[in-house]
C-alpha cells in the first residue's frame, strides 16, 4: 500500500522509489525527514493554493534537493544546490525521464534557495521552494493548520532541526565557501565558519581590470 501523509500520498513508482534510495544511501536521518517534509508542506500549499502539479517530480526534487550536500554528490567548486541538480538529472536521464521533466526538476533544486525568483516559476520548482521556506523557516506558517503539521512532523520528525540544520548546510560547502557569493548560504559561513569574508560584489564592480 502506499504511504499516505497527511492526506498526501508519497509517490512509490519506481523512479521515486529508486530516489529515495539514494537519499537514505548518501544522505543522513536528517536530511531524510527535511527532504520529506520539504515535499509534503510543498504539496499541502499546493493544494490550498488549488496549484496543479507533478506529484512524483515533485517528491524527486524534493528527495536531492539536498543531496549537493552530501561527500557523494560534492563537486570541489559548484554550488551545492547546483549540485543536487546535477545528481537528479543524471539519475532521471539514466532512466530515460523526458527533457522537459529533467528540466523542470533541475530548476526546481537549483533555485530551491533563490529568493525572489523561484515562486515565479512552474509549479513544481516553486512549490519545492515553498516547502522548503516552510520547513526551514516558517514562511507562511499558518497556512497549514497545526493539526496537519503534527502529522507531517510525526511521520518525519524535526529533531531538533533548527540547532542542526545549519551546521549540517556548513559541512556540505566549508570546503568551497566562495560558492555562497550572491547566496542566502554565505549566512551560515558567516555565522559557523572561522575567518570566512564574504565577497563583496561592490568591490567586484570597483576593482575589476576595467581602467576607468
Amino acid at each position: 500500500m502506499s504511504k499516505r501523509i497527511a492526506d498526501v500520498i508519497i509517490p512509490d513508482s519506481k523512479l521515486a522509489v529508486g530516489a529515495a534510495e539514494l537519499l537514505r544511501e548518501h544522505g543522513s536521518d536528517l536530511l531524510w525527514n527535511h527532504s520529506h517534509r520539504v515535499f509534503l508542506f510543498g504539496v499541502l500549499q499546493g493544494r490550498n493554493a488549488g496549484i496543479a502539479f507533478d506529484s512524483e517530480l515533485l517528491y524527486i526534487s524534493a528527495l536531492f534537493h539536498d543531496l549537493g550536500l552530501t561527500k557523494q554528490y560534492s563537486s570541489p567548486d559548484k554550488r551545492f544546490e547546483v549540485d543536487g541538480a546535477d545528481a537528479a538529472r543524471s539519475y532521471l536521464q539514466q532512466h530515460g525521464v523526458p527533457d522537459e521533466s529533467i528540466r523542470l526538476v533541475w530548476d526546481a533544486i537549483a533555485l530551491h534557495t533563490t529568493i525572489g525568483i523561484a515562486q515565479y516559476k512552474e509549479p513544481e520548482v516553486a512549490l519545492i521552494y515553498s516547502g522548503v521556506g516552510y520547513d526551514v523557516m516558517g514562511e507562511n506558517f499558518d497556512s497549514i493548520s497545526e493539526n496537519v503539521r503534527e502529522q507531517v512532523v510525526t511521520a518525519y520528525p524535526r529533531d531538533n532541526f533548527k540547532n542542526k540544520i545549519l551546521p549540517a548546510f556548513l559541512e556540505g560547502f566549508k570546503h568551497k565557501p566562495e560558492t555562497t557569493f550572491g547566496n542566502i548560504k554565505a549566512d551560515v559561513c558567516a555565522l559557523l565558519l572561522p575567518g570566512f569574508q564574504r565577497t563583496n560584489f561592490c568591490d567586484c564592480v570597483l576593482h575589476s581590470p576595467w581602467k576607468e
